[in-house]
C-alpha cells in the first residue's frame, strides 16, 4: 500500500521527464503543499482528506501549469545543469516558505471517517492506508486511460516523441508541455492529499518521499507508466520486509542496493526502452 503511494508520486515525475526530459527536484515540495491543503481543509472546514482530493488535484494542476509558464518554459533550451538548479531552487523556495508560513511543527489529521481497521478474511489492514492504496490504484488506471485512449493522451505522446513533427500536425507543443506539468503535479497532489490522512505533515516531508520516487522512476523505466506502478510496489515490499526481517534502519539501504543492482544490469530500468 505504501508502494502505491510511491508509484503515484513517481508517475507525475515520470510524465514530466517523458515529455521534456527534465527532472523536477521540487516534486516533493509540491506534494508537501497539498498535504497542508488537505490539513487546513480538515481543520478549518471539517472536510475529510478523501473529500478534499478534487481540491488538491485542482490546486496542483494550476500550480504545475504556473511553474511551467513562469520558469520551465524559459529554460527548456538551456543546459541540464541550469534546469537542475532552477527546479532545485524552486524546491528550496517552497520549503522555506512553508516553514515561514506554517512553522516546522509536525501536524496530523484525525479523521473519524478513515480511522480503524478493515477485516479481509482475518487479515486486518489500517483503513486509511487501505483506502489510500485503492485510490492510488484507481488513479493509475485513469492516468493509463488518459494517455492511451484519449485524443489528449495521443497529443501528449506525439509531443514527447517529436515536438517538431507534432507542431506540423497542428499540436500546440507549448500547451501540451503545460498540461503535462499540470497532470504531473496533479498526480503528486492527490498523493499528498491521501498521505496527509495517516502521515505527519511538516515542511520537509516532501524530500523523504521524492527521493524514493526518483528510485521508483529509474527502477521502473523512464516513460513507462506500468513500470512505475510495478516498481513502486516492489520498493514498498522491500521497505516493509526489510524493516521487518532486518534492522529497520537498514530498509532504505536495501532499497538503494536493489536499485544499484538494476542500474548496473539494466540501466534503462525494468520496462524502459532505452
Amino acid at each position: 500500500m505504501l508502494g502505491l503511494i510511491y508509484a503515484l508520486i513517481a508517475a507525475g515525475l515520470n510524465l514530466i521527464w517523458g515529455m521534456m526530459e527534465i527532472v523536477n527536484f521540487s516534486h516533493g515540495e509540491c506534494m508537501m503543499i497539498n498535504m497542508y491543503v488537505a490539513y487546513f481543509a480538515f481543520t478549518l472546514f471539517g472536510i475529510s482528506p478523501l473529500l478534499s482530493l478534487p481540491l488538491c488535484f485542482l490546486i496542483s494542476f494550476l500550480l504545475g501549469c504556473l511553474i511551467y509558464q513562469i520558469l520551465i518554459k524559459r529554460i527548456l533550451k538551456n543546459p541540464m545543469l541550469v534546469q537542475v538548479v532552477v527546479t532545485f531552487g524552486l524546491s528550496m523556495v517552497l520549503r522555506s516558505s512553508a516553514q515561514i508560513l506554517w512553522s516546522p511543527d509536525f501536524r496530523t489529521i484525525s479523521d473519524p471517517i478513515i480511522k480503524g481497521v478493515i477485516d479481509l478474511g482475518g487479515i486486518y489492514l489500517p483503513k486509511a492506508q487501505f483506502i489510500t492504496g485503492m485510490i492510488c490504484f484507481i488513479s493509475f488506471g485513469l492516468l493509463y486511460i488518459l494517455m492511451t485512449k484519449t485524443k489528449l493522451g495521443s497529443a501528449l505522446q506525439a509531443t514527447a516523441e517529436d515536438r517538431e513533427i507534432a507542431v506540423l500536425m497542428g499540436i500546440n507543443s507549448n500547451r501540451m508541455f503545460s498540461i503535462a506539468w499540470g497532470i504531473g503535479i496533479g498526480a503528486v497532489g492527490i498523493a499528498g492529499g491521501l498521505l496527509s490522512s495517516f502521515y505527519y505533515i511538516f515542511p520537509d516531508v516532501g524530500s523523504e518521499f521524492a527521493l524514493i520516487a526518483y528510485v521508483v522512476v529509474a527502477l521502473g523505466g523512464f516513460g513507462s507508466v506500468f513500470g512505475t506502478l510495478l516498481a513502486g510496489v516492489i520498493i514498498g515490499i522491500i521497505e516493509m520486509l526489510g524493516g521487518y526481517l532486518f534492522v529497520s534502519s537498514l530498509k532504505y539501504a536495501l532499497i538503494f542496493f536493489v536499485y544499484l543492482i538494476i542500474t548496473l544490469t539494466r540501466p534503462q530500468g525494468l520496462f524502459g526502452k532505452y
